[in-house]
């Protein structure tokens, strides 16, 4: 089930970065490139840190290949995706729901901490947005006040407050999907963000 979840953020990720290469003009190939890095960028460094080498990305070309549907996808629908206002940031904001789940998960296969499970699962949902953001060079939204890292680390404390209560293992996971996308996505609405103090 967590493989399946990981194959789904993987590819709306990939399409978040496609879809980001080609408002900043890059061709086919550069599209492919940022779809692949958003798409497993922040796995990789979780790897990295937890000593799972070589990363799934290296391992298993089902990645690569959900990259290359993704630019695809971007691509063909590029007339319907220039009509979607800030559509990379709304599909962003549910793949870090996604990671960040994912990252607590695997995190915790490893037998660390429940704030070393958070860390995991910050580092899984934004740091593939970071590199997106570099590639087009572009402040990533993690280093700017966008309610975004902290979106995260709110849907941290809900999964574990849920598991807490003893609600299902799924409902624990969607909860926090839903809640860090509509977070996210509250923020794009309403251009909220934190304060200079």
């Amino acid at each position: 089930m967590l493989h399946i979840w990981e194959i789904v953020a993987v590819f709306v990720a990939a399409v978040s970065g496609a879809i980001g290469a080609r408002r900043a003009g890059m061709d086919f190939f550069g599209m492919f490139v940022l779809a692949l890095v958003t798409g497993v960028g922040g796995g990789t460094l979780r790897s990295l840190l937890l000593g799972d080498l070589p990363p799934m990305v290296l391992k298993d070309p089902t990645y690569l290949l959900l990259a290359v549907i993704a630019t695809v996808v971007s691509f063909s629908g590029d007339r319907w995706w220039s009509k979607v206002k800030r559509l990379v940031s709304v599909v962003d904001a549910l793949s870090i729901g996604l990671f960040m789940v994912i990252g607590i998960e695997i995190a915790r296969s490893h037998h660390l901490d429940w704030w070393a499970c958070m860390g995991m699962g910050v580092v899984t949902a934004t740091f593939g947005g970071v590199l997106r953001d570099i590639l087009r060079a572009e402040v990533p939204l993690i280093f700017r006040k966008e309610i975004y890292a902290s979106a995260c680390v709110a849907g941290g404390f809900l999964f574990f407050a849920l598991e807490g209560l003893g609600l299902d293992a799924v409902l624990c996971k969607l909860g926090t999907v839903l809640f860090v996308t509509t977070v996210r996505m509250l923020a794009i609405r309403y251009a909220l963000h934190h304060s200079e103090g």
